[in-house]
C-alpha cells in the first residue's frame, strides 16, 4: 500500500539547529521550523524531515538519543510537534521525524539499567558480552570498563552509542541471542511504540537511521528485513498513509523488506557519487570515477548513474520508489568545488523531473556552499561543513538567529557574496526561483511523478541528457546541458516539442533543441 501522496512528493530535510531561531540562542528550533512554513508553502515542497529532534546528550548531534519520548529542551517540547504538524498539514505539508532505531545513548535509561549487575527487564534489550575483555567481534566493537555488570557492550558507532538488541541471525557466542529471543522481541514492541507516541500526534512517517544493520550476523539480511516487513504490516493496518524510508542504499533490497522509499547515496548501491562528485577535489564524499557527470567540461558519463538506477528500479518492481537527494547532513552539498549556479540549476532540474522521489535538502534551493575544515561539534566531523546555519537574508546573522554570531550552532558562511533566500526572491534570474518553479513543476505534472513512465532519447555520455516522462501522447520532455558550450540535440521524428515549461539557456529550432550550457529545459509534448 503506497500513499496516494508520495509518488509526487518532494521533501524538504531540515537540520533542525541550524534552519532557523526563534529564540535568540543561537540554536534553531521547533518554533523556528513554524515560522518559516509560509516559505516552506510558497517553495512548494510537500514533506518534511528533521533530523532527530528528542531529547539527546548531543555527542552526535541527536543520533544518540536518551529519551525517544521527548522533544530536547533546545528544540522545544512535544506539543511544538504537535502544533507543527496542524500548521504543516494546513498548508498542504507532511512532517516525518529521523527514527534512531538500531542504538540509543549511553545516557537512556534503559541502557543504564542493563549494565547493572543485576538481572533486570533491560538486561537483554542491549548487546552485551559475557567477557570484560572481548573488544571485537566479528565487525562489531565493544566496550567495556564503564559498569559494574560482567561484560563489554556492543556499540554500533562511537562508544556513547550501545547497540540495541535485535539479535544475531547466525549466532556463534553464548551471549548473542536470535532474533526472536525475549529481549529482541521487546525492542520490536518499542519501535512500535514509539513510532506510534508520534504518529497519534500528527507525525506522517519516519526516516529510519542505517536501517539494515539493526540485525547483527545477518550477512543475507533475511532477518533485518523480516523485521522490517513485521512493522510495515502494522504500519498498514494501524496507520494507512504514512510513510517509512529507508537510510538502507540498496532500494530493491529495502523496499521489498517494507519501505516505501529507500535513498541511493554516497554508500550502498553505486551511481549517486558518479552523478555529484569527481574522484578527486569535491570534498568529503569522493565518486569511483575521475569526473561525475554534472562536471563543467563535460567529461563524465551518465551511464555510470543510469545503469544502477536501473537495476534499483527493475529490483524494486513497482513497490516503492528510489529517493535521490540534492544532499544531506552526511555529506557535502552540490555548492562545492566552485560549482556556479547555473551548473546547480543543472542539478535540480534533473533531480526534480527524474522518476524518483526528490529530497532538496535545505539551503541547496539557493546554492548554499560546503565549507571544508570547519572545526568540528558533536560528532560531526568533516560533515560539519554542510551542517552551517540556513542563510535566510544579506547582512549580520543572515537572517538565521539574534544571538551574537559566536554563539551560533556553527559559524555562518564567511563568503561576502554568500546566497540568501531573500536576495534570491527579489532576483527572477536566481537559483531559488528556478528550484521553486521546478519544485512546482513536480507537483503538478503527472508525467513527472515518480510512477511515471521514462525514456531515455539520447544516446552515449548525456551531453546533451534528454528523457521523455510519461508518453508520447501526453508526456514531458527534458533535456539538460551540463557542461559549458553549445550543444544541440535532435528530437525524435515522432515527437514535437509544444509548450516550454521551464528552462534556461535553451531553445527550440523545428526538430532540434539548442543549448547553451549549462542549460536545461522543459516542454510539454505538443
Amino acid at each position: 500500500m503506497i500513499p496516494d501522496w508520495l509518488p509526487s512528493a518532494v521533501f524538504y530535510q531540515i537540520y533542525p539547529q541550524s534552519f532557523s531561531d526563534s529564540n535568540g540562542d543561537g540554536i534553531g528550533d521547533l518554533q523556528g521550523i513554524i515560522d518559516r512554513l509560509p516559505y516552506l508553502q510558497d517553495l512548494g515542497v510537500t514533506a518534511l524531515w528533521l533530523n532527530p529532534i528528542f531529547d539527546s546528550p548531543f555527542l552526535d548531534a541527536g543520533y544518540d538519543v536518551r529519551d525517544y519520548f521527548r522533544v530536547a529542551d533546545r528544540y522545544g517540547e512535544n506539543a511544538d510537534v504537535e502544533r507543527l504538524c496542524t500548521e504543516a498539514h494546513a498548508r498542504g505539508i507532511r512532517v516525518c521525524l529521523d527514527l534512531v532505531a538500531g542504538h540509543t545513548s549511553w545516557e537512556h535509561e534503559g541502557f543504564l539499567a542493563s549494565a547493572r549487575a543485576e538481572a533486570n527487564e533491560w538486561s537483554d534489550r542491549f548487546v552485551w558480552s559475557d567477557n570484560p575483555w572481548l573488544t571485537r567481534d566479528g565487525d562489531m566493537t565493544l566496550v567495556s570498563g564503564t559498569a559494574d555488570r560482567h561484560g563489554a557492550y556492543g556499540v554500533n558507532f562511537f562508544a556513547h552509542q550501545p547497540a540495541l538488541n535485535y539479535g544475531f541471525a547466525e549466532p556463534r557466542r553464548s551471549w548473542q541471542q536470535t532474533p526472536d529471543a525475549p529481549g529482541p522481541r521487546a525492542n520490536r514492541a518499542m519501535l512500535r511504540e514509539i513510532m506510534a507516541f508520534w504518529f497519534d500526534m500528527g507525525v506522517d512517517g519516519f526516516r529510519v537511521d542505517l536501517a539494515a544493520t539493526l540485525v547483527k550476523r545477518d550477512p543475507s539480511q533475511a532477518a533485518v528485513r523480516a523485521l522490517w516487513r513485521e512493522m510495515r504490516t502494522w504500519l498498514d493496518a494501524e496507520y494507512p498513509g504514512r510513510v517509512l524510508i529507508s537510510e538502507w542504499g540498496d532500494p530493491a533490497r529495502s523496499i521489498s523488506a517494507g519501505f516505501h522509499v529507500d535513498f541511493m547515496l554516497h554508500f550502498g548501491t553505486p551511481g549517486y557519487p558518479e552523478l555529484m562528485f569527481n574522484g578527486e577535489g569535491f570534498g568529503q564524499v569522493r565518486s569511483g570515477v575521475p569526473n561525475c557527470f554534472f562536471d563543467r567540461a563535460g567529461r563524465g558519463d551518465f551511464r555510470h548513474f543510469e545503469r544502477n538506477f536501473d537495476l534499483q528500479q527493475e529490483g524494486i518492481a513497482g513497490g516503492g520508489f528510489v529517493g535521490l537527494p540534492t544532499a544531506n547532513h552526511d555529506f557535502q552539498r552540490p555548492g562545492c568545488a566552485g560549482r556556479r549556479p547555473d551548473e546547480l540549476e543543472t542539478i535540480q532540474a534533473l533531480l526534480m523531473t527524474w522518476p524518483s522521489v526528490p529530497f532538496l535538502y535545505y539551503g541547496d534551493e539557493i546554492g548554499m556552499r560546503y565549507l571544508p575544515e570547519l572545526p568540528s561539534r558533536e560528532g560531526a566531523y568533516e560533515r560539519t561543513g554542510t551542517r552551517t546555519p540556513m542563510q535566510w537574508a544579506a547582512g549580520a546573522g543572515a537572517g538565521f538567529s539574534t544571538a551574537d554570531e559566536a554563539e551560533f550552532y556553527l559559524p555562518l558562511d564567511p563568503d561576502p557574496a554568500r546566497p540568501d533566500v531573500a536576495s534570491q526572491q527579489d532576483n527572477e534570474d536566481s537559483l531559488w526561483h528556478a528550484s521553486r518553479t521546478l519544485v512546482h513543476l513536480r507537483r503538478q505534472e503527472a508525467a513527472l511523478r515518480a510512477d511515471a513512465p521514462c525514456e531515455r532519447l539520447d544516446q552515449g555520455e548525456g551531453y546533451p541528457l534528454a528523457y521523455l516522462r510519461g508518453t508520447a501522447d501526453d508526456g514531458i520532455v527534458v533535456v539538460i546541458m551540463a557542461s559549458e558550450g553549445a550543444a544541440e540535440f535532435q528530437v525524435p521524428a515522432d515527437l514535437a516539442l509544444g509548450e516550454c515549461l521551464a528552462g534556461r539557456g535553451a531553445r527550440v529550432e523545428g526538430q532540434s533543441v539548442c543549448l547553451e550550457g549549462p542549460a536545461w529545459g522543459v516542454w510539454r509534448v505538443a
